[in-house]
């Protein structure tokens, strides 16, 4: 009797820890996503039958799929598919004024409908309208990308693009980063369409005691060199990068800064043909080299280039994109292609060959450890550089210049996050970071057009199958 007992007690103690370890309450994530891959950006490790939940906008959990079922507001099944940090732009545009407010804003679907769930304004004349969008897409109003802005450009007087702040004078330089603070933009925009050297070097050096980063184009009236040690976080496109590559940086440096005393000073396009004839090894290695120590990071914008480049060979009046954007973009990119239809046959040939330099140097500047951020340089007056799907190419470009996808990956995911000091809540799959995800049916590592593959896009915690993406699509498409 006295053993009947015992085995009693023991079989009721083993039935209630079991009700205890059990939860009380079957927890309803927002979105479970089961039976997926999860592509590790970090380390290009495959994470197979892998089942991620989220609520609330972050991920909750990315546990092996020991389960049958998950109670979840929506359900994306993961079975053959990857899954893949939603993908960052780090170099596009808003702008065009007060008539493009709402061609710009038909731009946010297609970042979202082609993957990508993060964008940073390369400055623009549409600020007020930028942070809008921001708010309306944190309370759930409107869908499309987070959006990190800088505001307007810095450039010097009679700048060239409209809403730029134009600085010469120390007190002017101070003033306009002072009114960026108070924006509260994420960086700071240079352009060198007027700036002078030493403005450019002072607008970093203010920024910087001011907590903010700095990118941009470059004067050639100052080496890249000056502009890192000043603290520069990143160049923008390759020009400045290949400029500092010559062997006779100093010397063609000192030429342009002698020339805007004269009647015709020299600009970039002037001085690059002397840039290429004196390329050199040794020269592009230090650069690197320092870029790496000071860990400033480079944007290539490898497809605008090749897409600028080929203009005069293809108008693109086949494009099927162009029917998803606004006439009035449209409208600028006939600047671009009347300027391609005047070059002559030997600029055209120029042009080509220095994009295919400029290729050659983005793996140099992999291996020596500088960051490269995926950027594809889309917005209003960028001739067929379509918003999300331009990103997708630039990823592509950049593995044809000698990265491997894994690289490219991390080039449009954690780099970004990590430039923009946002690492620790995005750009990776792991529990607590933000739900910004890319579900693929095959497998990116083994091919880079793979991120074209897109079965679903989770963007704030919310799922957007490949239909939902096309409904969206269909509401931005010309009549």
């Amino acid at each position: 009797m006295k053993f009947f007992r015992l085995l009693f007690g023991l079989s009721l103690a083993v039935l209630l820890a079991d009700c205890a370890r059990r939860p009380t309450k079957l927890e309803i994530y927002d979105v479970v996503i089961n039976h997926v891959t999860v592509v590790d950006v970090l380390t290009g490790q495959l994470k197979p039958n892998q089942v991620v939940t989220v609520s609330k906008g972050k991920i909750v959990g990315v546990d092996p799929a020991d389960r049958d079922s998950y109670a979840a507001k929506q359900y994306v099944n993961g079975n053959g598919r990857y899954l893949i940090p939603g993908l960052w732009d780090m170099h596009v545009h808003f702008r065009g004024g007060d008539s493009l407010i709402a061609a710009n804003r038909k731009s946010l679907t297609l970042f979202l409908a082609h993957g990508v769930t993060t964008v940073r304004d390369a400055g623009g004349d549409l600020t007020p309208s930028v942070f809008q969008w921001r708010d309306d897409m944190d309370a759930g109003k409107l869908a499309g990308p987070r959006i990190f802005t800088s505001g307007p450009k810095i450039d010097g007087p009679q700048a060239y693009w409209p809403g730029s702040l134009e600085v010469e004078t120390p007190a002017q330089i101070r003033q306009a980063v002072d009114s960026l603070k108070r924006l509260r933009v994420d960086y700071v925009k240079i352009y060198d369409s007027k700036i002078s050297g030493e403005a450019y070097l002072n607008t970093i050096s203010q920024a910087q005691k001011r907590g903010l980063k700095t990118t941009g184009h470059m004067p050639y009236s100052v080496t890249l060199g000056e502009a890192v040690k000043r603290g520069l976080d990143a160049t923008e496109h390759l020009y400045y990068v290949f400029k500092a590559a010559s062997s006779k940086e100093d010397s063609l440096t000192a030429l342009v800064r002698n020339s805007l005393k004269t009647p015709k000073p020299l600009g970039l396009f002037a001085v690059l043909p002397a840039v290429y004839d004196t390329y050199s090894p040794e020269a592009a290695d230090r650069i690197f080299k320092l870029m790496a120590k000071r860990k400033t990071a480079v944007v290539p914008t490898l497809f605008i280039g090749k897409t600028l480049s080929e203009l005069s060979e293809n108008n693109h009046v086949q494009d099927t994109l162009r029917a998803y954007i606004d006439p009035k973009i449209q409208a600028t990119y006939t600047r671009r292609l009347a300027s391609a239809r005047q070059q002559s046959p030997a600029a055209q040939a120029f042009g080509r060959k220095l994009e295919a330099k400029f290729y050659t140097l983005v793996p140099l500047m992999q291996a020596a450890g500088v960051s490269i951020l995926a950027g594809s340089d889309s917005g209003p007056f960028n001739s067929f550089i379509y918003p999300g799907a331009s990103l997708q190419d630039e990823l592509q470009q950049l593995v044809v210049a000698g990265l491997t996808p894994l690289q490219a990956l991390q080039a449009a995911t954690i780099n970004g996050a990590k430039f923009m000091g946002v690492a620790n809540s995005t750009g990776t799959i792991a529990p607590g970071k933000d739900a910004d995800l890319l579900l693929l049916t095959a497998n990116p590592l083994e091919n880079i057009a793979n991120i074209k593959q897109i079965d679903a896009v989770v963007s704030r915690g919310k799922a957007y199958p490949v239909a939902a993406l096309k409904n969206l699509m269909r509401a931005v498409k010309n009549p």
